[in-house]
């Protein structure tokens, strides 16, 4: 298995999420939102890393949590698209939560803040998302 695991910058995710994880081959790719802050991204990291193999080994493919985290940050819900029990990967993400929760014990953070600066920077990356999805529908329509 081959795994990279990188901070990018929010041009180059697929769409609205703070960490993703992307099959390739004999393992894959784990992007996570740079945000300055080692420790939050390795949190993510390690989050996007549990949550995509625990995916792989019970079948949960690529293909059904992209859709339904585009289709929930559509939605106008609040929160992350895999804390809702609908989630095709509900339990994944719920495991990979207790092991990012215990790693951010172990590095003295405290939940609450690193919980409410993912947030606004969920929040940010769907307004940012959006903004561009309506300049390519302007552009398209005014050809």
């Amino acid at each position: 298995m081959k795994f990279i695991l990188r901070t990018v910058p929010k041009e180059e995710l697929r769409y609205p999420t703070v960490g993703d994880w992307i099959p390739r081959g004999d393992g894959g790719e784990i992007h996570v939102l740079k945000i300055g802050n080692e420790d939050y991204e390795f949190l993510v990291m390690i989050h996007e890393l549990v949550e995509y193999y625990l995916c792989y080994r019970r079948g949960i493919t690529d293909e059904e949590v992209c859709k339904f985290d585009k289709e929930y940050a559509k939605s106008g819900k609040e929160g992350e698209p895999g804390d809702d029990p609908q989630a095709p990967y509900w339990r994944e993400h719920s495991i990979a939560t207790v092991i990012e929760r215990l790693l951010a014990t172990e590095l003295g953070i405290n939940w609450k803040e690193y919980d409410e600066r993912w947030a606004k920077e969920y929040k940010k990356l769907k307004d940012f998302f959006e903004e561009r999805e309506n300049k390519q529908l302007s552009f398209n329509f005014s050809e």
